[in-house]
């Protein structure tokens, strides 16, 4: 992507974002940096390992992250398709687990 391409591109994300925040549906986003960048930690036995990541070997790979407030799925979907729009790659939605009514 070129340099003028990139402004443009991240123009997009912040006026999507900007959308998102005026409709009260932001709550909480980030970007990551590459999986190159990646650290897997995993305990076994007592034993704590520590190794360079990703372990998965995968096309996919999570790039950032927003956390939003809708009423339903169907929000949190269409929301789901202007990012994905926007960025032109696939987009996991997930409900975030409420530990105080499960």
């Amino acid at each position: 992507m070129s340099e003028d391409d990139l402004k443009q591109h991240m123009e997009a994300i912040r006026r999507l974002e900007a959308e998102m925040k005026s409709s009260g549906a932001w709550v909480f986003g980030g970007r990551l940096h590459d999986p190159s960048t990646a650290t897997v930690v995993k305990a076994e036995a007592g034993d704590v390992l520590a190794t360079d990541g990703p372990f998965a070997e995968t096309k996919d790979h999570l790039g950032g992250f927003y956390l939003i407030s809708t009423s339903d799925l169907d929000g949190a979907l269409s929301w789901a398709g202007k990012v994905s729009a926007l960025v032109q790659a696939s987009i996991e939605v997930r409900p975030f687990v409420d530990e105080m009514t499960s």
